[in-house]
């Protein structure tokens, strides 16, 4: 089965190319087959679905490089608000918390994330799982597939983990904490079990120890060893405040530290970056090392700014991620690219390169995200590319005088409700507000259940 969506009002293929006006796109199996005016004039194969696309705005799917779904169940928590809290009160607070969830949870929270994502123009996913509560048990990452497959979203998992216990200076409790031995023998399932490197490949593995002050050395080590015996990607967090710790500790700031074992390159992305001072990010654009920018915990508790400007003047591959909700309370990365480039503009006065053009951040959730997660058939629409895309029907008050420029809509603008039709591989996954083949309210009913059950 096929799709020609007629008439689009605009195409943009990639934020960096022209914007396509009145032409139309057709869809056969995964792949875009065509691009262009009047294929609906043509000979059409059998059993394509004509969409009328007037009025519609057709983006790339958003691809997101660092999430942890596992922390939906405590949003909007006034418990938990870091500004009352010192970071330690809430550590000592939001750890035991999930060191708790169960493995329904785990699921349920995937749920939840991931139908937020697809709602609003995501269609790749990469989450960084680094939770393992011993009660539940060893199954959490392929629960978290099972919810992939239910949206049809392209999931990348990444296989996290802490080794450090809390008497050696990590903030890990004892609960969460795992072997070397044990996270290694579990990716290596993960890998031979899921993961598939072929075009379109809708499942893949990233080893993705969760970050360096919270992991003895030889999880890195072996980490490095193991993914590049398997050919996966690598992936931690640096510079979110632990290189003064890391420094302390070792007498390396994070970057050098990692560099130094090995764990940078083209085939490693790290999570934030906001503390890296410039001889670090040109570090970064000289090893091909790639950074998940994650906008939104910038606000809350950044100290400082993501130097986005200085990543561009260096070279450095930039992707967008929505973060988990301990310092993000929603999964939409639409929102994030809004917030990403407003963010910029608030410290431009302050920084030694100009902020890049709006259209650039759509960039960085779109090919910037396939470039950090080695892909090269998902992030822009063109023929042969995976048909992952978004629609947004733009005949609304709220988008008059804002469509002469498609590609900065959704950065400069931004966009508040949910997308008109997602769709992954040339299956359409949501739709007139509805996930075809679901039933949300029984999605919703579950999850509240659930999390329910960890506050009691």
């Amino acid at each position: 089965m096929g799709y020609l969506l007629k008439n689009c009002a605009a195409i943009v293929t990639s934020a960096s190319a022209p914007v396509l006006r009145d032409q139309d796109m057709l869809i056969e199996g995964k792949a875009i087959a065509a691009i262009g005016a009047n294929l609906s004039a043509g000979p059409l194969p059998a059993g394509t679905e004509i969409i009328d696309a007037t009025g519609w705005f057709v983006y790339p799917g958003l691809v997101n490089t660092h999430h942890h779904f596992f922390q939906c169940f405590v949003r909007n928590r006034a418990d938990l608000d870091w500004t009352k809290l010192s970071v330690i009160e809430w550590l000592d607070r939001i750890y035991p918390i999930f060191s708790r969830l169960t493995e329904d949870q785990f699921y349920n929270a995937s749920v939840v994330a991931l139908a937020e994502l697809v709602k609003h123009g995501c269609t790749t996913a990469f989450d960084h799982q680094y939770n393992f509560p011993r009660h539940a048990g060893s199954r959490i990452v392929d629960r978290q597939f099972e919810a992939a497959d239910l949206f049809g979203i392209r999931f990348h998992a990444g296989r996290g983990t802490n080794t450090l216990p809390k008497s050696e200076g990590s903030t890990i409790p004892d609960e969460m904490l795992e072997t070397t031995d044990g996270f290694l023998a579990d990716c290596e399932r993960l890998i031979d079990s899921y993961h598939d490197a072929g075009a379109f490949s809708m499942r893949q593995v990233a080893l993705a120890p969760c970050q360096p002050v919270n992991c003895y050395k030889e999880t890195f080590t072996e980490s490095l060893r193991l993914a590049r015996d398997k050919g996966v990607l690598l992936h931690t967090h640096v510079g979110e405040g632990e290189s003064p710790v890391l420094l302390a500790r070792t007498g390396r700031r994070t970057v050098q530290y990692l560099e130094e074992m090995g764990f940078a390159g083209p085939d490693v992305w790290y999570a934030h970056c906001w503390e890296l001072k410039h001889p670090e990010l040109a570090r970064l654009a000289a090893t091909g090392t790639g950074v998940s920018h994650c906008p939104e915990p910038v606000y809350l508790v950044g100290a400082e700014v993501t130097d986005i400007p200085a990543m561009a003047a260096l070279g450095v591959r930039v992707g967008l991620g929505a973060d988990g909700a301990a310092s993000n309370d929603n999964s939409n990365l639409m929102h994030c690219v809004h917030s990403a480039y407003m963010l910029q503009c608030l410290v431009a006065s302050s920084r030694q390169h100009p902020v890049p053009d709006p259209a650039a951040f759509l960039g960085y959730a779109t090919e910037g995200g396939a470039s950090l997660l080695g892909r090269s058939d998902i992030g822009r629409l063109g023929v042969g590319m995976a048909a992952d895309l978004f629609a947004i029907d733009t005949r609304r008050l709220e988008y008059v005088g804002t469509r002469h420029d498609p590609a900065s809509l959704i950065p400069k603008v931004g966009v508040g409700t949910a997308v008109d039709m997602t769709m992954v591989n040339g299956r359409i996954v949501w739709r007139d507000g509805a996930f075809p083949g679901l039933d949300e309210g029984a999605l919703f009913a579950r999850a509240e259940a659930s999390l329910l059950n960890l506050n009691t």
